[in-house]
């Protein structure tokens, strides 16, 4: 963990966690047309519903214990959302209001999600703003107390282009309604190895920050509010997020349609995020075509962290690249339905992923440098040869506003 985060100062810390936030948000952008295009809208619909509501209750659970905020009240409920990757940081513009410790509101003065599905008709909309986000603002809630209720205010589709905030939810908590029972995909999931990773702070000097968020709930929560070390944990924890996630959408596709499918659609998912982030973190990085930028694009690229669960290696050498997956828990679970473990199968995420940095990029299999990978691919960059089409796995992720979307300055 600090060979990759070290080098980042708080500042960069801070805006690379936000980075990570809307990389996990949009993992669905990158998947979920596959459903419909197979499948069609009602099978997404239900996907995307099992999706949300297997993985959100776990990752949950594990900020409020990374960051010592474990609670029953509205305000800890708050608290898990606002490192959420289904609440990006500006792209999904939350605000809150605690009342009390059972009561509270949260709206979105801005909902980037909403900008993404709007063109596509009032079907969809629907099909996010109520069918989808009922039951699964609901599971995440009931990991901080089985009887907290999320009900809306109003919420889309709107009226007009004017109509601000974009929806608006009441939180109550009333000690005399049945508590909700954790969704059966949660108890699935919480047995995978993703689910029960360990993760640690560094040991490097906090400097200034908080060490966690044990504190009054603070509705303009800013990420650069924790130190360096806080903030590395919760990087990491913020990528466990989407392989929890990206876990939960194939088992949700394989429960449907089966393991192929699953298999299938979870790769095309892993291509276009990986291609789409991977542009994004160039960016962000400032990295430049070749493989010195290729290099530090895939040691912090969200897809093969945390370390604790995929054991993904970078070495230079006699300009090429040879990056390794070694075994680890993600290529530990029973089903294969992992990034990782899909990775093994076809090249095509790892190739979308470097050539979003240099299209000119090159993948191809190699024996393993240590004589111990369980894969290697050798990554070599021709300036002669003619840049590589999009994929079209990236190019339906790139129609969300995220893919360009700009965080404020400073």
């Amino acid at each position: 963990m600090t060979d990759r985060f070290e080098a980042l100062d708080r500042a960069g810390l801070a805006a690379l966690g936000r980075e990570y936030l809307l990389a996990g948000h949009l993992m669905d952008r990158a998947g979920m047309p596959h459903v419909i295009a197979e499948f069609g809208l009602e099978a997404m619909r239900d996907v995307a519903i099992d999706e949300w509501m297997a993985a959100s209750p776990i990752y949950t659970r594990r900020i409020q214990r990374a960051l010592g905020f474990e609670g029953d009240d509205v305000a800890t409920i708050f608290k898990g959302m606002q490192f959420d990757i289904g609440a990006p940081h500006e792209f999904m513009d939350f605000r809150y209001e605690v009342h009390d410790e059972r009561h509270g509101e949260f709206w979105l003065a801005s909902c980037g999600a909403l900008m993404d599905v709007e063109p596509m008709g009032e079907e969809f909309v629907l099909a996010m703003c109520h069918d989808i986000e009922d039951p699964t603002f609901d599971a995440t809630a009931c990991a901080t107390n089985p009887r907290a209720r999320v009900r809306p205010v109003h919420r889309p589709p709107r009226v007009s282009a004017d109509d601000h905030p974009h929806c608006r939810w009441t939180v109550d908590i009333d000690p005399a309604v049945p508590p909700i029972r954790e969704p059966e995909g949660a108890h699935r999931l919480a047995g995978s190895a993703a689910a029960s990773v360990e993760l640690r702070r560094p040991g490097w000097d906090a400097g200034a920050g908080a060490r966690d968020y044990s504190g009054p709930f603070d509705p303009e929560l800013h990420l650069e509010r924790f130190d360096r070390p806080t903030l590395s944990l919760v990087l990491e924890e913020v990528c466990l997020q989407g392989q929890l996630l990206s876990r939960s959408f194939m088992l949700a596709l394989e429960d449907r349609f089966g393991r192929d499918a699953a298999a299938r659609i979870g790769r095309k998912q892993s291509t276009g995020i990986a291609g789409l982030t991977a542009r994004r973190l160039a960016r962000f990085l400032g990295s430049p075509p070749g493989l010195d930028g290729i290099a530090r694009v895939l040691a912090l690229h969200p897809a093969f962290l945390p370390r604790a669960y995929v054991d993904f290696r970078i070495e230079s050498e006699d300009r090429q690249l040879l990056v390794s997956m070694y075994p680890c828990p993600a290529l530990d679970e029973a089903d294969g339905l992992t990034w990782a473990a899909l990775l093994l199968g076809g090249d095509e995420p790892l190739a979308a992923l470097v050539q979003a940095v240099d299209p000119r990029a090159g993948v191809t299999r190699a024996p393993s440098p240590h004589g111990d990978a369980a894969a290697t691919w050798l990554v070599q960059v021709d300036a002669a040869a003619p840049p590589a089409p999009e994929p079209p796995e990236v190019a339906v992720t790139l129609f969300s506003t995220g893919a360009d979307f700009r965080f404020s300055p400073g």
